[in-house]
């Protein structure tokens, strides 16, 4: 998925984002507001893992979100 879409569709997918990293707190995402960068650096932070790994899981969950939106019904 393109991340712009992610990030304009940020509060539509912050439960997504805390139900994959549960330690991120409410402050934690509002602060982030979809920005990919902050994303991974937070997770890197609270899972005390490499960069690379942090980086990966956040490929892995666009990937996962662009699979979502395709099955997602359009209006």
């Amino acid at each position: 998925m393109n991340w712009n879409r992610i990030e304009g569709n940020w509060k539509q997918l912050k439960g997504k984002v805390k139900e994959q990293w549960g330690k991120l707190t409410d402050d934690d995402l509002d602060r982030i507001a979809g920005k990919r960068d902050m994303l991974a650096g937070k997770i890197q932070e609270c899972y005390g893992i490499a960069k690379d790994d942090a980086e990966r899981q956040v490929r892995d969950f666009e990937k996962r979100s662009d699979e979502r939106w395709l099955d997602a019904p359009r209006h």
